[in-house]
């Protein structure tokens, strides 16, 4: 009982913002969060969440701080309960030809403008966004201290660990299942193995890196 009732404070605690909002006036608060923005290969993946504030999701937290198979029965329950979602994604072909900032944005734009019904506004997770038709508002590390954009966070990572299991399934060799594009030191030797994939980002200097001329190293 101890522990219910402390994950209903804390999911309380964490709903503190879009209580705030829903007493200014705003009704539909939507939660935006991307993920893979660091990565070397594949998307990046935002999803946008309009939650129902009668409905909190035990479990629900920044994404990093769950495991996976935790993750996937949040990200289920979230979706099932939430008024509505929506999923934004950014191919490796799009980043390298703007840049990863400007690739999320889009991918959290996507998401918002997909939502049915739409937000009267928006959390977003640090990216400020303007010319939609309802105002977003920037939170730094909003997965940390927004419901909503928590929860958009954990459906973000499960759809795009989803999304790179499957291209694992193409390109086996790099590994995609286990480390999900990120940049750690089994994916990098790959890389020096085989080279890019056609879902790596050749922008990145990690994947392709540059000389002094800024010409590739070939």
């Amino acid at each position: 009982m101890q522990l219910l009732l402390a994950e209903a404070f804390r999911l309380h605690l964490l709903a503190g913002l879009e209580d705030e909002l829903r007493q200014s006036g705003f009704g539909r608060i939507a939660g935006v969060d991307e993920v893979g923005r660091g990565c070397l290969a594949g998307p990046v993946v935002a999803a946008a969440v309009i939650v129902d504030p009668r409905r909190l999701v035990p479990g629900v937290d920044d994404s990093k701080q769950l495991d996976a198979p935790c993750r996937e029965a949040v990200a289920a329950e979230i979706r099932r309960t939430a008024i509505a979602y929506a999923i934004g994604v950014v191919s490796a072909t799009e980043i390298d030809q703007g840049n990863i900032l400007r690739a999320s944005r889009a991918a959290m734009i996507t998401a918002l403008q997909a939502l049915r019904p739409a937000p009267d506004c928006a959390v977003i997770d640090a990216v400020p966004i303007q010319k939609l038709p309802f105002p977003c508002l920037p939170v730094v590390r909003g997965d940390a201290i927004s419901y909503a954009v928590a929860a958009a966070s954990v459906v973000a990572k499960v759809e795009r660990d989803r999304m790179m299991s499957e291209y694992d399934r193409v390109y086996p060799q790099y590994g995609f299942a286990l480390h999900k594009g990120y940049a750690v030191a089994e994916h990098r030797r790959a890389i020096a193995i085989y080279g890019p994939s056609p879902i790596h980002r050749l922008t990145f200097r990690t994947v392709v890196p540059r000389s002094v001329d800024g010409e590739g190293i070939h």
